[in-house]
């Protein structure tokens, strides 16, 4: 077979091919496009390239049916998968597929040249590229995570590369972020999915009763203990114990819950036999663990075993494209559940939504879409339906709607051709640019990585934009 060094790009869209190809070339990355899999298919029957992007949807044979006959046929081919329908189960079926990354559509066109480099060196040092995984099925159940913003794929990719683990994860991240509903998804898409999975808020149990929770205890162990008790841990064995709240775990624990998770066994309350158990531990918190651990509060060997895998969850305030989303889900799951139909937020109710910083985060804007649900009086949902919190003098009620902000670009536009000819757009671009990094900079306290993602960039692209404006940041 002859071997191209070159990158081919597979997607039924024109204008993407397009993109992509100037992208890499630019990089002096050689490229060849197709529009349909099948295409690549039969090319690859003599050639291979040094690495394939393709999209997922697709007339003929889509982008997971390419991605399983390359990983068995040509397991050393590094595959991205790019989506515009990106959610959790794609994520999970491209990386179980054997994908090298998935990037969600629209995507950055820096951040798919740096991808791509590192898949480039991927092929060319490595023997192998990775193992195919249990195969890369397309989900037809609704998704439990919904999220299309950057954080939230990050959050996506991050699930699906640990797909095929039984890693220790911690995840982090405000009240109500979901951090339960992650842990779930981890363990769905694990290979101890088929095995039970055991939940325990170790803040919400009293401390005295909190070792026998978790490590069961035998009949006689003390006053009340009538019968022998099997705890969490057994519970979850060979399958997955979900630990929320670890920060609050009291200091003697911490250490049981150490030994445990170094040697697979422990002792029940008042037993004198070690009970070997094979379970993977996932564990939340809302807490900056580092800092209780410089406090003496927290364990750091303890901090170091379950920080093997983090995960951070961004809080909803940073995510502001995905509430309507969320609030039309919780919406239409309400109304399942009362029997009736659906309401639907008006455009101006939608807006105040994403401008409130719902510091009780998913869970805050659940409880209001239950309410509104129920209380609203017709079957469109408007401003004046929200409760008053929504409405406070920090979002305020007169949420700029789409002809006031283009009002008041056309007033600004007037004004300045009637001072100058030149052409608008090469003072207008910069001036927003500059207005929404310094918005985006100060909203995340100058933390480059966060600020990008609000404004739909990549580092690279924010890092390059600072420069080119030359903006003192």
């Amino acid at each position: 077979m002859n071997k191209q060094n070159e990158v081919w790009i597979v997607d039924d869209d024109r204008a993407i091919r397009w993109v992509l190809e100037r992208a890499l070339e630019r990089e002096q990355i050689a490229t060849r496009s197709f529009d349909t899999a099948d295409k690549v298919l039969a090319r690859l029957e003599n050639f291979e390239p040094d690495v394939i992007i393709t999209d997922i949807r697709m007339p003929g044979t889509d982008g997971l049916a390419l991605l399983r006959q390359v990983q068995d046929e040509h397991p050393r081919l590094p595959v991205i998968i790019m989506t515009a329908y990106a959610d959790l189960d794609r994520a999970v079926a491209a990386f179980r597929g054997g994908a090298f990354e998935y990037l969600p559509k629209p995507f950055d066109v820096d951040d798919v040249v740096t991808i791509v480099r590192r898949a480039l060196r991927k092929a060319h040092e490595s023997p192998a590229a990775g193992e195919a995984g249990d195969g890369a099925e397309e989900a037809t159940e609704v998704p439990e995570i919904i999220g299309s913003s950057p954080a939230m794929q990050e959050v996506f990719r991050a699930i699906g590369r640990l797909a095929n683990s039984n890693m220790t994860v911690l995840i982090t991240g405000e009240s109500g972020s979901g951090k339960e509903l992650v842990a779930r998804a981890l363990h769905r898409h694990s290979p101890r999915a088929g095995q039970p999975l055991i939940a325990l808020n170790t803040a919400a149990i009293p401390r005295d009763l909190l070792e026998s929770e978790l490590f069961g205890h035998e009949k006689g162990a003390f006053t009340g203990a009538a019968a022998q008790r099997i705890g969490r841990f057994e519970q979850a064995n060979h399958g997955t114990l979900f630990l929320d709240e670890i920060g609050d775990m009291p200091a003697e624990l911490q250490t049981r819950l150490l030994r445990v998770l170094a040697d697979g066994e422990f002792y029940r309350v008042g037993g004198h036999e070690p009970v070997r158990v094979d379970v993977r531990v996932i564990a939340a918190t809302h807490q900056y663990l580092e800092e209780r651990v410089r406090e003496g509060s927290f364990r750091e060997d303890l901090f170091h075993r379950l920080n093997v895998i983090r995960l951070e969850l961004p809080p909803l305030r940073s995510r502001p494209d995905d509430i309507e989303a969320l609030a039309e889900h919780f919406l239409r799951t309400t109304a399942q559940e009362l029997g009736v139909e659906p309401k639907r937020l008006t455009p101006r109710a939608a807006a105040a939504m994403r401008a409130f910083a719902w510091p009780g985060n998913v869970r805050q804007l659940e409880n209001v879409c239950r309410r509104v649900m129920i209380m609203a009086p017709s079957r469109e949902i408007d401003v004046d339906d929200l409760p008053a919190e929504l409405l406070s003098a920090e979002t305020g009620s007169e949420v700029p709607n789409q002809e006031d902000w283009e009002g008041a670009l056309r007033r600004w536009a007037e004004r300045r051709l009637r001072q100058s000819q030149d052409p608008i757009l090469d003072e207008a671009l910069p001036r927003f640019e500059t207005t929404m990094i310094h918005v985006a900079l100060n909203s995340t306290r100058g933390r480059r990585q966060e600020a990008a993602k609000l404004l739909g960039w990549g580092r690279n692209t924010l890092t390059r934009k600072i420069k080119e404006l030359n903006l003192d940041v």
